[in-house]
């Protein structure tokens, strides 16, 4: 970045952050209130760093009626913030103590007491300040060379102060090195520009804590948050980790002064909610926790977050073990070497002079072991805060082996520009940061409180160089008898059902058998309809392939009507020869002459069609299965039609109505109908067909796990196929009937009739059989059908004529059809 561009940005933010003259008049009147002497929150040196430690809290009770500036040193005193302070003490003096970092250049410090984020105003001040003025910004550059106070910042503690006071020094592009302040917004550089920190942003034990609820299976949980920047914060970034988990946030509150925990452990009792998150400040987790101890909370699971999760005041509360088992997100305590020494070698500054305002201690009780035994939180951020200036001070005055260049004047955008290139090893930890001035080092320790009042650690996360996650719950002592406690809304349902949501959470629910035919996968909420080549039973959690059937041509029942398609076709060649042998008998001719070979062809040729019916089916053999015999059959329907009516004719109609016998005979009648008949039969099928031939069917809907094989008949197309033969039946029908009183020995009639009745008893039994049976058997059921078709005309038509032919001969005379013709004749005469 160039010197002109740095101004131009510098001119941008301070448009955001003047302030007015009468407003920097009352601060600069504060200032001046407040001068001392010398104490331990300042160091002399070469160059300064600012720091800011909330070692009191304001208590919040207090409500001014005037403007003023706060004293900490009368508000509440908080050890773990003192002990931080210290650790800044020791680093920098640490920093001074060695050889190689900043050889010949002495590092001093200004900390002051940040007990308040409004009322600290006149030490932030003192910072930023040059010669204990601080001047509204002007448009000329020069304005942005003026060195003030601080070359950088360690500090603030919370992201509430941070948030306070960070304008302030964005303006100036002073490095902010934070130790604590985890809120999300930090990473936002457009916003922070000259913001870094030692501590991984909010997102990353959000992180941590959800992994936990994952591992153990919660889903139906609390989150107490303290009603600030920070806890705010934790808790958006809370929700948004959840929403690709199972995790439902039942119930949030933010935590203050004046939250009333009785009334809200009663709400959680009434949601039935048994693991609680706490992102919440320590005083704020104090508050709480004593508050469950003395209203006797049990029985829960608490998540703590990393400001409270080491807490040695509640690890050792009295009763502490009866609110339930304590989970807790922790820093990785790094030992820091010689820290016990700095403490116990340090005396407590007693004197009530100060330098500057809020840059004293009210710490006459303290010991060293009170501090060395307080949270160590934090200790390691602070550390590395303090060594990364120095490092960054170390490449700004480009020091060597033994001195540093101080010819350089050293201006808090040049440490910030070297800040964000650290990259150093401090007690084999890699220290540095990303684009964001987030550390790319550091880890989390999962802790338990166990019976010993202290924080067993007893899981792991780490981000940096990938993200791990391990936690050894066989170390973990549960409330409830060594097995990990439930925190649901709804219980999880049995395999194969699915969830319906029954509220606004996802995990309040019921649960829903998947019904035959779909199956329960990766989506909880959802049964998922099989393909229609699988099959599944009702609570299924996968489906199965259906099995595919058709009939087989080795299938007993194919073999059977197979065999008896080929005695069909052996009977009638051996009908025909017998025919064609006694061709000029009258049996013969009564028969029907040349007729019957016309008829038994037809029928040899029907019986083609039966050999389709088994098989994989194709288009062809759907075809053929259906055409030979609706062809051919019609024929030799319309071969008896015209039987039966000549038969009628010459007994009846030949005797009343001679000349339409005459008529008939001298045409050629029968034949004009039997080919009239058959040519309309090509036509019909041919369009038929045309419209929609049969083809090859998939029956996916009977059977559940099954698919029988078929072929599809278009039925409205069909139609007209039928017609022509339903009509000839119907025709024969007729005509066979009027000849039922015929001479016995010579009445075909009756033999035609007989057929006709086994054939419509034959398609009715199918008919019944196909709308109750709809398996693969079906086609063998059909072909039997068209076979026992062919066999009716064959046996009963053909076989008694046979049976004269070859047993009665005597009956197969000239004399013998004469009588019996005559003797009729008489008989209707009379």
């Amino acid at each position: 970045m160039s010197p002109t561009d740095t101004v131009n940005l510098k001119c941008i933010t301070m448009t955001y952050f003047l302030f007015s003259a009468d407003f920097l008049f009352i601060f600069q009147l504060l200032l001046r209130l407040c001068a001392a002497t010398a104490s331990e929150f300042h160091l002399d040196g070469d160059y300064l760093i600012g720091g800011l430690f909330d070692i009191h809290h304001v208590d919040f009770s207090v409500h001014p009626r005037r403007p003023e500036a706060i004293d900490c040193s009368s508000q509440i005193f908080s050890l773990s913030s003192y002990r931080r302070f210290q650790m800044m003490r020791f680093s920098v003096e640490q920093v001074n103590n060695s050889t190689n970092l900043l050889p010949d250049v002495s590092l001093g410090y200004d900390i002051f007491d940040q007990c308040s984020d409004t009322k600290n105003f006149p030490g932030i001040f003192n910072l930023i300040s040059e010669n204990g003025m601080v001047r509204p910004w002007r448009n000329s550059p020069e304005n942005f060379f003026k060195s003030p106070n601080v070359i950088a910042l360690i500090g603030p503690f919370t992201s509430t102060n941070t948030l306070a006071v960070a304008p302030l020094f964005m303006s100036y592009l002073i490095p902010m090195v934070s130790y604590g302040a985890a809120s999300s917004a930090f990473s936002q550089k457009v916003r922070f520009p000259s913001f870094l920190r030692t501590v991984p942003s909010n997102k990353e034990i959000i992180d941590v804590m959800v992994n936990i609820l994952v591992h153990f299976d919660w889903c139906w949980v609390a989150f107490l948050y303290s009603d600030n920047d920070f806890g705010n914060d934790g808790l958006e970034l809370f929700r948004k980790a959840i929403k690709e988990t199972d995790t439902c946030l039942a119930y949030s509150k933010g935590l203050n002064e004046n939250t009333e925990h009785a009334q809200m452990f009663k709400q959680l009792d009434e949601l039935n909610l048994n693991t609680i998150i706490v992102f919440s400040t320590d005083l704020d987790a104090e508050a709480l926790v004593e508050a469950a101890v003395r209203l006797n909370v049990s029985d829960k699971v608490w998540i703590a977050g990393d400001t409270w999760s080491l807490n040695k005041r509640l690890l050792r509360l009295e009763g502490i073990e009866n609110i339930g088992t304590v989970l807790g997100v922790a820093q990785s305590v790094l030992p820091i070497p010689g820290f016990d020494d700095f403490i116990y070698s340090t005396k407590c500054q007693m004197a009530k002079e100060q330098k500057f305002c809020n840059q004293y201690c009210n710490c006459s009780n303290l010991v060293p072991d009170d501090i060395i035994s307080m949270d160590p939180s934090f200790s390691f951020p602070v550390y590395s805060a303090v060594f990364a200036i120095a490092h960054a001070l170390h490449n700004v005055l480009q020091c060597g082996a033994n001195k540093c260049n101080r010819d350089i004047e050293v201006q808090p955008y040049m440490v910030l520009d070297q800040l964000r290139k650290s990259n150093f090893t401090l007690l084999n930890v890699r220290v540095g940061f990303n684009d964001d001035g987030d550390p790319i080092f550091g880890s989390y320790s999962i802790v338990f409180w166990n019976r010993s009042s202290s924080a067993e650690e007893i899981g792991l996360y780490t981000f940096f160089p990938s993200v791990s996650f391990s936690i050894n719950s066989t170390k973990i002592e549960w409330f409830t008898n060594h097995q990990v406690p439930i925190s649901q809304c709804s219980q999880e349902c049995p395999s194969g059902y699915a969830k319906t949501q029954t509220g606004i959470h996802k995990c309040c629910f019921r649960c829903d058998v998947c019904p035959s035919g779909t199956y329960i996968s990766t989506d909880p909420y959802s049964c998922i309809r099989c393909k229609e080549t699988e099959w599944s039973e009702a609570g299924s959690t996968s489906c199965r392939l259906r099995l595919v059937e058709y009939v087989l041509f080795t299938d007993s029942g194919a073999i059977l009507i197979i065999s008896g398609s080929c005695v069909l076709m052996g009977l009638t060649v051996a009908v025909a020869l017998l025919f064609s042998v006694n061709y000029n008998t009258p049996v013969v001719r009564s028969a029907g002459g040349p007729m019957c070979f016309l008829i038994l062809g037809c029928l040899m040729l029907c019986s083609l069609s039966v050999f389709f019916y088994f098989g994989k089916p194709t288009t062809a053999s759907c075809i053929l299965r259906y055409f030979p015999f609706l062809l051919f059959y019609t024929v030799c329907l319309a071969c008896f039609v015209v039987r039966s009516f000549q038969i009628v004719c010459i007994f009846k109609i030949a005797a009343k109505i001679p000349k339409l016998h005459n008529w008939w005979m001298k045409y050629h009648g029968q034949w004009a109908v039997i080919a009239g008949a058959f040519v309309m039969q090509v036509i019909f099928l041919i369009s038929s067909y045309c419209f929609g031939a049969p083809r090859p069917n998939q029956d996916t809907f009977t059977y559940q796990d099954r698919i029988i094989l078929g072929c599809d008949i278009n039925i409205a197309a069909t139609t007209l196929s039928v017609v022509v033969p339903l009509s000839l039946c119907s025709l024969c029908f007729i005509f066979s009937y009027m000849g039922k009183d015929l001479p016995k020995n010579y009445n075909e009639a009756k033999a035609i009739t007989f057929c006709l009745l086994l054939l419509i008893l034959t398609w009715v039994i199918f008919a019944t059989g196909y709308i109750l049976y709809k398996g693969k058997h079906i086609h063998t059921f059909n072909a039997l059908a068209v076979l026992s078709s062919l066999f009716s005309f064959l046996l009963w038509y053909f076989l008694p004529k046979c049976y004269i032919i070859v047993l009665q001969p005597h009956k197969n005379t000239q004399q013998y059809f004469q009588g019996l013709i005559q003797s009729y004749t008489k008989t209707i005469s009379h």
